[in-house]
């Protein structure tokens, strides 16, 4: 199963992000892990599930590390972004989750 990984800073808000993503997945009869890290994470996630990650998506709280993240994520052909701000803070998971499709896709 691919994976949605979203890194983030404290894992609060992501956490309730990902169970709206989750729900929405599940309507739409889509089959993605989708789960939340700390942003400093990411390196050892990337090393633990290759091929795996199908997108990465950067909480609005750590936005100024998509650069760095970038580098790593390019190396992996793993496409990368960082949450829409306003669909972040509604917690509007499918809005989130039409994100990472349309960079999966």
């Amino acid at each position: 199963m691919k994976r949605i990984v979203l890194a983030c800073a404290a894992g609060m808000s992501t956490s309730m992000v990902v169970t709206r993503m989750e729900k929405e997945a599940a309507v739409r009869g889509l089959s993605y892990q989708i789960y939340a890290i700390p942003e400093q994470n990411l390196r050892e996630e990337l090393q633990n599930y290759p091929g795996e990650i199908a997108v990465v998506l950067l909480g609005p709280q750590v936005r100024f590390k998509l650069a760095e993240n970038k580098k790593l994520t390019d190396g992996e052909q793993i496409p990368i972004a960082v949450i829409d701000s306003l669909a972040y803070g509604t917690l509007n998971g499918a809005k989130v989750l039409d994100q990472a499709l349309a960079l999966i896709n």
